[in-house]
């Protein structure tokens, strides 16, 4: 099952995003990224590749000794096969690190990330001359990759291919964008959005607090067990009163997401991440047993708070800290508010339906005892950093 859902994923994704290619033999790939006021990049090679080229003998399952040794022969040869320049400048090409990539099934790759030098502000087009590799493989290519370009609205991409190097062609001029910031702020609307739908903690939490939203406790009447629940009157008024909750979880991650982002307070992710799952958990316990008397919203604005500062690891992630900060903060919390809105218009309609049934109270109680339970799961996990055999079982189900 896991499976086609990737597949379909792929698939979905590639109607989008145009080709997309793997490590694939007889390839080099050039990875960039291109900040506000910087440009850095990455070179993804085979050990067999670099053999060829340049008459070396590094095992297929590469020792890093071996490479080491090496490193200033390879590098000097990039540099005579690789130049970055504009209509004004010239971008020296500046090594940084070098680091081993193991591959599934395949050679292993030699990464060598390096910085432009003399980048104070990021010219409209950027020329590029690649031709590495091709002297000894004529059907050698390589796979220029633009992997981040706020202005673009290109935000950790890893499949879309930018262009194609090849024997016969091997420079190509990259615009970097315009002064219209429209494409990167929408982009940051999109990974708001794609953060939310994929963050299951984050939908757990929301699931937990929209259970109760189609029915009200009957605090006059607990004697009766029939009666404990009462279904609500009206569609709009329980829809509204929820989207009131979320719009409050969103102000309050909203606070400390930009305080994250602005490194005014750094948490440890570890902190971060329990606290998340343990929302989880109170926000579903409240459901059994009300800590605040019709007063989610309190739950949401208080753990938000701690849901900013896990969003704002996403953010650091993808080297969008410090960037664009402004329009990235607000595009990014555009974008979890609407995905978060999304989940509830979704999902809402279906238990507003089923509310009056016998069965929903009982749905409102074991399935915040799941709730719990894999909050609780999760937390053992995250402040222990340990795992649990039991993860892999509910990984198989959720």
């Amino acid at each position: 099952m896991k499976i086609r859902i990737t597949l379909l994923l792929v698939l979905t994704f590639s109607l989008f995003t145009g080709r997309l290619m793997a490590h694939e033999p007889n390839h080099s790939y050039l990875f960039l990224k291109i900040y506000e006021k910087s440009i850095e990049g990455r070179i993804e090679i085979t050990a067999a590749e670099i053999n060829r080229e340049l008459n070396t003998s590094i095992n297929e399952e590469i020792v890093e000794a071996e490479v080491n040794s090496l490193i200033p022969s390879i590098q000097k040869y990039f540099l005579s096969n690789l130049s970055f320049s504009s209509a004004e400048n010239k971008y020296p090409v500046l090594f940084t690190e070098t680091e081993m990539l193991p591959l599934d099934d395949e050679a292993d790759n030699v990464v060598f990330h390096f910085t432009l030098d003399g980048v104070n502000e990021i010219p409209e087009s950027l020329v590029i001359k690649y031709a590495a590799f091709f002297e000894k493989k004529s059907d050698h290519k390589g796979v220029l990759i633009i992997e981040h370009n706020w202005k673009s609205g290109t935000i950790n991409n890893h499949l879309q291919v930018t262009d194609i190097f090849t024997s016969s062609k091997t420079e190509t001029t990259l615009s970097t964008g315009d002064d219209n910031l429209l494409k990167g702020f929408i982009a940051m609307v999109k990974l708001g959005m794609w953060h939310i739908w994929i963050g299951l903690d984050h939908i757990l939490f929301l699931v937990a607090l929209i259970l109760p939203s189609v029915i009200r406790r009957n605090e006059n009447k607990l004697e009766n067990s029939s009666s404990k629940w009462i279904p609500v009157g009206k569609f709009k008024p329980a829809f509204l009163y929820i989207l009131g909750i979320v719009t409050a979880f969103t102000v309050a991650h909203s606070i400390t997401l930009a305080i994250a982002a602005l490194g005014l307070v750094d948490l440890s992710s570890r902190y971060v991440e329990s606290i998340i799952a343990l929302s989880i958990a109170l926000a579903a316990l409240h459901n059994i047993k009300p800590i605040f008397h019709s007063k989610e919203w309190i739950i949401a604005l208080l753990f938000g708070l701690f849901h900013g500062f896990g969003f704002a690891s996403v953010l650091g992630e993808k080297g969008l800290a410090g960037e664009f900060v402004s329009l990235s903060l607000l595009g990014f919390n555009v974008g979890v508010e609407i995905g978060q809105v999304l989940i509830v218009a979704g999902i809402f309609p279906i238990l507003y339906l089923i509310r009056k049934t016998k069965f929903y109270p009982k749905l409102l109680i074991y399935g915040s005892i799941v709730l719990i339970l894999i909050s609780i799961h999760w937390v053992i996990e995250r402040f222990f950093e340990v795992n649990i055999p039991l993860g892999r079982f509910l990984d198989s189900f959720l």
